[in-house]
């Protein structure tokens, strides 16, 4: 018997608030990396210098904008770090590099990666370079090469396709920058469309990969952190999952030889560990299910490749 099994044989464990009588954690499990080889271009979409910044940021932010970029750097470092661990604990022989989002063009020509995966965001949009949105904009029009963007990035394609961003509560961002109706922590959410192949295996009685809740009823749980919501879904897009809060919660493109996933939450965050002491940025993996999402993701990148 492992140590884990005797500490459930004698400990009283709290159960999940639904209905699937669950522990609040995942099972443990080794991570079986199944992915031969992967090139992935980590992009950082946060802010990084005072040239990264519009002229709003620059008059709003006088006086704190060197706390704000060193924040902004704070969290990109931990986020982006986060992802090129995820990507070496599912592949064999991973390359990454990680770029600015201001470079993400030319990197791109430069790496020739198999997949694409942002990172998420802090800043609004508006205290972004206008020019390095509109390259963004220009890219992910044109771009073939699969993408992963999540939350904010998830956000910033949205607003690329044409979509508005709002406040959880329906306001416009500029109307109530702090203070914010947030998703924070796990939280659950529904699939719409489990036919997407992100999704293969959950109508499989004999896989073992997805949890009951899953199986059963079509749930992920998943990590939340985020103010800021895609109203709608984008022409081109369509939408995989949604929950009450934010109804645009995960959505892909599939048309005119694109493969973009967006992700509202961060499945990237399904990967952290029990020994690790909690802060803001590690947490108990309490749900496998974000990593799955990211497996998943990177095999279906290198088969997009193949055509």
């Amino acid at each position: 018997m492992s140590v884990f099994e005797t500490a459930q044989t004698t400990e009283t464990l709290d159960e999940l608030p639904f209905p699937y009588n669950r522990q609040p954690f995942c099972r443990f499990e080794p991570v079986v990396k199944s992915i031969a080889a992967a090139k992935v271009l980590i992009v950082n979409s946060l802010l990084r210098y005072e040239t990264d910044l519009s002229d709003l940021a620059r008059s709003e932010w006088n006086g704190t904008l060197d706390a704000k970029l060193r924040f902004e750097n704070k969290i990109s470092s931990l986020a982006c770090n986060n992802i090129a661990e995820n990507v070496k604990r599912l592949v064999q022989n991973p390359k990454t590099i990680t770029v600015h989002l201001s470079e993400l063009a030319q990197a791109a020509r430069d790496f020739e990666p198999d997949a694409i995966v942002m990172s998420g965001t802090y800043s609004d949009f508006d205290y972004y370079n206008r020019e390095d949105l509109a390259s963004f904009g220009r890219f992910i029009h044109k771009t073939k090469i699969p993408m992963l963007a999540i939350c904010g990035s998830h956000q910033l394609v949205g607003q690329s396709f044409g979509a508005e961003l709002k406040t959880l509560d329906g306001l416009e961002l500029e109307l109530k920058r702090t203070g914010r109706v947030v998703e924070y922590q796990y939280r659950f959410i529904k699939i719409v469309d489990k036919t997407d192949p992100i999704f293969d295996g959950i109508d499989d009685p004999g896989s073992n990969v997805w949890q009951q809740y899953t199986k059963e009823d079509d749930i992920l749980r998943v990590w939340q952190n985020h103010g800021v919501q895609v109203i709608g879904v984008p022409d081109g897009f369509e939408l995989l999952a949604t929950s009450y809060l934010c109804k645009n919660q995960m959505m892909v493109k599939r048309s005119g030889g694109q493969l973009i996933y967006c992700v509202q939450f961060h499945l990237e965050k399904s990967f952290e560990d029990w020994s690790k002491n909690p802060t803001r940025w590690e947490h108990p993996n309490e749900s496998r299910d974000g990593r799955i999402l990211f497996e998943n993701f990177l095999g279906l990148a290198l088969k997009h490749k193949k055509y």
